[in-house]
């Protein structure tokens, strides 16, 4: 089964892997997109394009007249420590921008609205690990704050403008077209910095850990989740699915992997923790696999090859 999907932030390093997933599964794609961060490059042929800011009057439009089937929602404030510096802007593309979305999309008749959530955050420093859908919601930054109310509004919304909602709840998503200057994205900083033989910067004592899965994974996990029958209990977290490896890799050990496969032996240089950096990340991933019917197919170690040929075609 395939629509017509609008996929917002698909110029951009995991927005535009979806973007493609659907494509090959027959989909009618449209990406919308600011290009504040992502390339309209990235956008795959075979995509409709449309440039606009998701907290736009054109953004909402699109979306109430567009005749969508799904709502992808990927376009996002990304980091952590922007959150924590500049909470109210986090909070204005986050919140705000995304129930301008939801807003069209009610008005349009989407069916269903998937939104790019985070495991990472919403958990704050969980007891358990890996860590279920169900665990206490306790983020200790902003952009988990954000994330966490996209999800209540998302839910709000969905029963009161008649679409279903799904929150996808990453881990630390890595691959291709990852920015390196994104301080989100701390395997393509360690490949890009090890190109161009620079030290590698792990901050703390490098042994917080996180759960690293294949951005292609995560598209499949998408395309997966915009037609299947998803649970309506009644709780909070029924519609919502980790998507993950439920494998701890602390950051030292990220180091190793990253020179392993690059054949070249990486310099470490220790800094002061960041605030609001979570120390433990791992996610429960049984519920996706239940569901959904997917499961990581990727190893970490091939994905990174994937990562640093592109990385090498993108230096030439």
């Amino acid at each position: 089964m395939s629509g017509r999907v609008l996929v917002t932030g698909g110029a951009g390093f995991i927005g535009s892997h979806i973007a493609e997933g659907y494509l090959r599964d027959g989909w009618e794609v449209t990406v919308l997109d600011d290009l504040s961060r992502g390339h309209e490059s990235n956008v795959p042929k075979g995509a409709r394009f449309l440039r606009a800011d998701i907290r736009s009057p054109e953004a909402r439009q699109a979306l109430a007249a567009g005749g969508f089937d799904v709502l992808n929602h990927h376009a996002a404030q990304i980091d952590v420590r922007v959150s924590v510096d500049r909470p109210a802007f986090d909070s204005h593309i986050n919140v705000v921008g995304f129930v301008n979305l939801l807003d069209g999309a009610g008005e349009g008749g989407v069916k269903r609205v998937i939104f790019a959530s985070s495991g990472g955050v919403v958990y704050g420093d969980p007891e358990v690990i890996p860590t279920p859908e169900t665990a206490p919601k306790m983020p200790i930054s902003p952009y988990g704050v954000s994330k966490l109310a996209g999800e209540y509004y998302l839910r709000a919304l969905a029963a009161l403008r008649g679409f279903e909602g799904v929150a996808m709840r990453y881990a630390n998503v890595f691959g291709p077209r990852q920015d390196p200057k994104s301080e989100a994205g701390v395997v393509s900083i360690f490949v890009s910095r090890l190109l161009e033989e620079q030290p590698l910067i792990v901050f703390g004592n490098g042994r917080q850990t996180r759960d690293y899965v294949f951005v292609k994974d995560v598209a499949r996990a998408n395309v997966l989740a915009s037609t299947l029958p998803i649970p309506r209990d009644g709780e909070f977290d029924a519609p919502a699915f980790n998507i993950a490896t439920s494998v701890q890799r602390n950051v030292l050990e990220l180091a190793a992997s990253v020179g392993e496969v690059m054949r070249r032996e990486p310099r470490i240089e220790f800094a002061e923790a960041r605030p609001g950096e979570l120390f433990r990340s791992s996610l429960d991933v049984s519920k996706a696999k239940k569901v959904l019917g997917w499961s990581p197919q990727y190893v970490f170690e091939d994905g990174l090859r994937e990562l640093v040929d592109w990385f090498k075609k993108e230096a030439r």
